[in-house]
């Protein structure tokens, strides 16, 4: 559930409510010259660690496309 706060709420506790959505990974909103602010921890995948690796194919991209890998291939 979202919570809702004033300014002045999160102002008063704002390490405590910072702490709280990184360890419970819900967001909290705050209202604010009537539009909503929502803070939110930033979710991470493990496709957002890889690390490109420019030097593992050599060659040219575009003969992978027209290569022939019928023999490589098993159903």
């Amino acid at each position: 559930m979202i919570e809702n706060l004033t300014p002045s709420r999160l102002r008063a506790n704002l390490y405590r409510i910072l702490d709280r959505v990184l360890e419970s990974g819900e967001p909290v909103e705050i209202e604010r010259k009537g539009r909503r602010l929502r803070i939110i921890a930033e979710q991470k995948g493990k496709l957002d660690m890889l690390q490109p690796h420019p030097q593992y194919l050599k060659g040219n991209k575009e003969d992978l496309v027209h290569m022939d890998w019928s023999d490589e291939w098993r159903p």
